[in-house]
């Protein structure tokens, strides 16, 4: 194609030349902008990190609020402390999170070094030679040279390969986690592709798209020095971070360098996303900032009131400041000395919390894959308490819930259905035991007294049939052996088999490429299978011949004996692990598919003998029974996308020489595409009976549970060939709307195709998937499977993991228009059609054949009716859904019914719904890992979500939940008796405690309980917490944290303050007791109420509970006492020499602080006994359990289940676009529906 100029849009697209050769001298300009191969992925450097880092920690609100009162007790009329002593907590805090930062960052800093020291072989013009650099001098524009086994250092463009047919193998296990090898391709029509590249040669201007982040798209071309440009594709690309494997030297041109790769702009790091925990506690932090303002106004206008009451008294000193604008100072100043109430140190304990408790779920043995070698990764960081709050489980079906390794169950060729009964006990993709009638079949192939002419058009589609399933894929090839296989340059010689001439099997593929096709008689009856036996006869030996002979069978006898069927036998033997008769001790080939099906039908494909023996660029090494190996051109390939649901690839047949396409699909595709009969003459022709009893099969496959392909075939002419081939080397080379060109030129292509049979996969659930499921229903989880499959086939694996039930209704909604849809919502929202709750609705979207139904139900106008129906339903199925489809039902739940959803899949398919639900969880299995890098937590067996949940998510509310409110209550109940105090000072903003004890209470002395009790407190054990999965429902109705339950905390924390005040305030009252000697009481008391409040709200408590809460205790009392020794002029004006040392040498001290602790703490007490008395908790009555012996244990949860069973028996309701019934003949269209016409079906007859 040549260049004419047009569609080049600057700056949407990047020219790249070679650094050394013929464009030299305009490399420089044409890439000053692209950056080097060095990467930094640090945030700082030495330089930079005091001001950055506090330049981010400042984007925090409470920082910057601290900080506003640090600046504020600085002025001189409003101070409260010294100056140092209000920086202490702001600058612990960020001294503390500085570090964590620097040591985070210095981790960075010595992988970054460790990969930029890479070495890799890189061209040198200097030197006309490799040699080696470090990875952060490779440039964009050098040519890298790399061996096996070597990682690639950049985004190179392939330009060299030692293979001699232009292909190289990588692993891209760094990039993406998947370890089978894909086959990148050598640019094609280079001058120099026989030899090794030489980079002054290289005379090329390439041209591509600007670097982005699409692992599997890349666009551009190669424009030579005659303008003639050719398309570059992914295959062309060597992607950095991936390993060059079974290729002993590859070259490229690096194209994108350092930040600029795919592998660098897909590093995003760990998630972070905003719990809907935290979202309530900056709730709370606000109410606490409002009642701060409130005790401050309280204050100041108190101090103001109280200094125009006293009139020149002796101990004021006169200034001339008036009682309002004293009052104002003070506000400011109360702001100061109650700061404790805004908690800092909460959100630095929340994430130090999520940290503990995501080392403990990751170091559950229970997620252990033993197989995999693998445990669960919690990739989102703070989001753990969402895990025990989830109402809606969204999950894909295939490798989800089933294992998504397939095997090859059914299939159906030409209309006959071949069961494969034997190869139902089958587990092993690798091991397809033979349908006997089929093998029978293809035997004939090798008998030389099979008469061609007497045989019917059957033979043929099988044939194709296999040559499809071998050929129509991207499997690569390999072996324990060799490092490849591949194919040779010319034509092999076709090994001795048992055929008499290529003459007979050219006729064979010729009659099929024909036009129109001879009719073809309805087949025999599958039960039996000797009804064929009599088309074929005995063989005889055959005379063995070369590719060039063309000489018609010689000797043919006239008299033909029948074959006995136990002679049928030699494809049988082999089972797919050997190679064919004749070839003994063909070594093991190894597949490695880029998808479980495609593995799947290569081994079913090998197993009747068609063999996939090797794969290069432009050839493939096919073994068919009786013809020996063949080489097989290999023209393109169409791969497959989730738009067209289908693959296709383009070769010349090896015997025909035509140009043949073979296509594989879903099955709603491909009977589209398939070519009908043209008139009601031909209704009962070949292909009309060969499509209506392919559906017929393609049904009974889906009610097995079965996935389903079909497999057609299209013969082109040579003509129709070159008209396609021009618009798709104009697709390939065009860099704008280039998907969609290719989009249009696959569609040219893959019309009319004729069909030619179809194909069924079992995949099996995964264990403990049903349980699973079971145990989240009776958690409250409503679970929804969002699945491309068909209906048939998602209700048969809905059933097996138990989501249906046999009694269970099944509300099922096809409609094929949107008034279709209307009017089901209109129905099954009468009162007078639907009186009861219907606990199933299946929704399915056929596309192309059945309608949009959820198309139309996604629609804005429909969406609160599709919800409301969905509410009545305790699971949703929906079918051929799509993964914009799956996302966008997955935001409607979560946005419109405000609940907590969790997304689950395996696949790039899946990647949109993780991505939107709350809580999103990839599954590591056969797809690959994009839904893993997209998720917040990922996990190997579907299994393991009941633990994560029922479990850990429990767990990591209720202890985080009662956290949260721990440390509201312990603030506001230390802040309580300074505000207290401010009645007998006359509202001075002064308090009866030095101001180190002050800011050090919450600082330090209370602070390492609430830790342990967030990461170890445990309510319920894990074995009752998985066999009573109902006690799961507290955390979705967030029973632990409600708006109700943290006014109370308040409540409590207002009481204990009272106490505590009051009860040393009396008890000293009258005496000579100084400030400090007052306040030394009520500090002391207050600590121990704190305490001693978390040992009463804990659920368990071990020996590093009691070192924890005893060593708080004692590091209170050692640095009081020792302050109160050694300090002179610590706290000025006041001075604490001797106080506490005093106080605590006094036996009446401590029956202070005994009286004050167990009258704060006897209401709490009291009530904690009549609720859990009167009306205990779920949790409660559980836990208790858990202290019963083994066999009382037992009981009483036998007990439990029988009381929390429900057993409603329900009809079956069955309501389709086609048969929706009108409850009388006196029902009218409602006028809403008018506007939008009549139903596109019979509705309304």
């Amino acid at each position: 194609i040549q260049s004419d100029g047009r569609n080049r849009l600057p700056g949407k697209r990047r020219t790249v030349v070679a650094r050394h050769g013929s464009h030299q001298h305009e490399y420089h300009n044409i890439s000053k902008g692209y950056h080097g191969n060095r990467i930094r992925t640090t945030k700082y450097s030495l330089l930079t990190f005091i001001p950055m880092n506090l330049f981010q920690q400042f984007h925090r609100t409470a920082n910057l609020y601290f900080l506003f009162l640090v600046m504020l007790n600085w002025v001189p009329v409003v101070e409260a402390f010294q100056k140092e002593i209000t920086m202490i907590p702001l600058v612990v805090v960020l001294i503390v999170i500085a570090i964590k930062d620097a040591l985070e960052d210095y981790r960075r800093y010595r992988f970054d070094q460790k990969i930029n020291n890479n070495i890799a072989s890189v061209y040198s013009g200097k030197h006309q030679t490799y040699v080696d650099q470090h990875w952060q001098e490779v440039r964009v524009g050098d040519f890298v040279r790399l061996s096996c086994n070597e990682i690639i250092p950049a985004d190179m463009l392939l330009l060299y390969s030692s293979d001699p047919h232009g292909v190289c193998y990588i692993e891209t296990a760094n990039l993406d986690g998947e370890t089978n090898l894909k086959q990148r391709e050598v640019v094609r029509d280079l001058p120099q592709q026989c030899s090794e590249l030489t980079p002054e040669n290289f005379h090329g201007r390439i041209e591509c798209e600007n670097p982005n982040n699409d692992l599997s798209r890349f666009r551009g071309y190669v424009e030579h020095p005659s303008k003639v440009r050719v398309g570059l594709h992914n295959n062309n690309l060597l992607l950095r971070s991936c390993t060059v494997r079974n290729t002993e030297t590859v070259i490229g041109i690096v194209v994108y360098a350092g930040h600029e790769t795919k592998a660098m702009m897909n590093n995003s790091g760990p998630r972070y996303k905003r719990s809907k925990l935290e979202r309530r506690l900056n709730v709370d932090v606000l109410w606490s900032v409002v009642l701060l303002v409130i005790m401050c106004l309280t204050t100041a206008i108190g101090h103001g009131l109280w200094l125009s009451n006293l009139k020149e008294a002796p101990f004021l000193i006169t200034d001339s400041v008036s009682p309002a604008l004293a009052g104002f100072y003070l506000f400011w100043t109360m702001i100061i000395v109650l700061q404790v109430l805004i908690p800092i140190s909460l959100y630095v304990s929340v994430e130090v919390v999520k940290l503990g408790q995501i080392f403990f779920i990751q170091n559950d043995k229970d997620f252990y894959n033993e197989n995999l070698d693998s445990r669960i990764q919690c990739r989102a960081l703070n989001i753990t308490e969402d895990l025990g709050q989830i109402q809606y489980l969204f999950s894909d079906k295939t490798g989800t819930l089933t294992e998504n390794k397939m095997v090859f169950r059914r299939c159906t060729i030409a209309g006959v259905e071949y069961p494969h009964e034997e190869n139902g006990e089958k587990s092993n993709e690798k091991h397809v035991a033979p349908d006997r009638l089929l093998v029978q079949k293809l035997n004939c192939l090798s008998s030389p007294l099979f008469l061609l002419r007497d045989a019917s058009m059957e033979l043929t589609y099988i044939v194709d049939f296999f040559m499809a399933l071998a050929i129509c894929n991207t499997v690569v090839v390999s072996s324990p052996n060799q490092p490849r296989h591949v194919v040779c340059n010319i034509v092999p010689e076709v090994s001795p088999t048992k055929l008499k001439s290529l003459d007979e099997i050219k006729m064979l593929f010729q009659r099929f490429g024909l036009p129109r096709f001879s009719a073809l008689s309805p087949p025999h009856n599958t039960g039996s299978p000797r009804s064929f036996t009599r088309k074929y006869f005995t063989r005889r030996k055959a005379t063995s011949f070369r590719s060039g002979e063309l000489g018609s069978w010689k000797g043919i006898e006239d008299n033909m004996v029948p074959l006995n069927v136990g002679d049928m036998s030699r494809l049988e033997i082999s089972n797919g692990e050997q190679g064919s008769a004749g070839e003994p001790g063909a070594d093991e080939l190894i597949y490695e598919a880029e998808s479980p099906d495609e593995a799947a039908l290569v081994h079913a494909a090998r197993a009747y003998g068609c063999t996939l023996r090797g794969r290069s660029v432009e050839h493939l090494l096919v073994e068919l029974p009786g013809m020996g190996s063949l080489a097989v051109r290999l023209l393109h390939i169409l791969p497959f996308d989730s738009t067209r649901k289908r693959m296709s690839v383009v070769v010349r047949h090896p015997l025909t020489n035509q140009v043949v396409v073979y296509t594989k699909g879903a099955d709603s595709v491909i009977m589209d595409l398939a070519e009908s009969p043209k008139s009601a003459e031909r209704s009962d022709s070949m292909q009309g009976h060969i499509r209506k009893q392919t559906q017929k099969h393609l049904d009974d496959y889906a009610r097995e549970g079965l996935r389903t392909l079909c497999i057609a075939k299209k013969v082109l002419e040579e003509e129709e060939y070159e008209v396609w081939l021009k618009h798709q080397v104009f697709a390939e080379t065009s860099i704008e709307n280039r998907e969609e060109l290719l989009m249009e030129s696959a569609l040219r292509l893959e019309t009319n195709i004729t069909l030619l049979g179809a194909t069924g996969i079992v995949d099996r659930l995964q264990e403990e998937v049903p349980e699973t499921i079971e145990a989240l229903q009776k958690a409250g989880v409503k679970v929804w499977v969002l699945t491309g499959d068909k209906q048939e086939t998602a209700i048969n694996i809905a059933c097996a993991c138990r989501l249906l039930r046999s009694t269970d209704h099944l509300l099922t909604a096809n409609c094929g228009s949107k008034v279709d849809v209307i009017l089901l919502f209109y129905i099954t929202s009468s009162p007078f059609k639907f009186r009861s709750r219907h606990p199933y609705i299946c929704f399915p979207n056929p596309g192309l054949v059945y309608g949009c139904t959820l198309d139309f139900a996604l629609q804005d106008d429909l969406k609160d009716n599709f919800l409301e129906l969905s509410q009545h339903c305790r699971a949703v199925i929906c079918c051929r859904s799509t993964p914009l489809q799956k996302s966008q039902v997955v935001r409607l739940v979560r946005d419109k019914l405000r609940v907590m959803t969790l997304a689950i899949g395996d696949g790039a398919n899946d990647v949109s719904m993780i991505q939107v639900a709350d809580v999103g969880v990839g599954i590591s299995g056969q797809e690959g890992m994009q839904a893993v890098m997209s998720s917040d937590f990922a996990i190997s067996r579907f299994k393991h979500l009941r633990k994560l949940l029922l479990v850990h998510g429990h767990w990591c509310y209720s202890r985080l939940a009662n956290m949260i409110l721990y440390f509201f209550y312990k603030n506001v109940m230390y802040v309580n008796l300074l505000f207290w105090y401010q009645f007998f000072c006359g509202f001075s903003g002064n308090v009866m405690t030095n101001s180190w004890v002050l800011i050090f209470f919450n600082l330090l002395f209370t602070s390492a309980p609430p830790l342990l009790y967030g990461i170890l407190d445990k309510d319920v054990s894990a074995d009752t917490l998985m066999k009573l999965p109902e006690l799961y429902k507290s955390g979705q109705n967030s029973k632990a944290y409600l708006p109700s339950t943290f006014w109370l905390t308040m409540l409590d924390a207002l009481y204990q303050s009272l106490v505590c005040f009051f009860i040393p305030y009396f008890a000293l009252n009258g005496s000579d007791a100084d400030l400090l000697s007052f306040g030394s009481p009520i500090n002391a008391s207050a600590l121990l109420i704190i305490l001693l409040h978390q040992v009463i709200e804990s659920h368990s408590l071990t020996w590093l509970h009691a070192v924890v809460l005893v060593g708080s205790a004692l590091f209170y009392f050692s640095f009081t006492l020792v302050f109160s020794m050694v300090c002179v002029t610590c706290s000025p004006p006041s001075n604490p020499l001797g106080v506490d040392k005093l106080q605590m040498s006094e036996m009446h001290f401590y029956g202070v602080c005994a009286l004050t602790t167990v009258l704060a703490l006897i209401p709490r007490l009291l009530f904690h006994a009549l609720h859990n008395t009167i009306s205990p908790s779920n949790t409660l009555k559980a836990a208790m359990m858990d202290q019963f012996n083994p066999e009382d244990y037992c009981k009483r949860m036998q007990r439990w289940n029988q009381t929390q069973a429900q057993t409603n028996v329900k009809s079956l309701i069955t309501v389709e676009h086609s048969d929706i019934m009108i409850p009388n003949c006196d029902f009218r269209l409602p006028e809403e529906l008018k506007e939008f016409g009549t139903p596109s079906s019979p509705v309304l007859s």
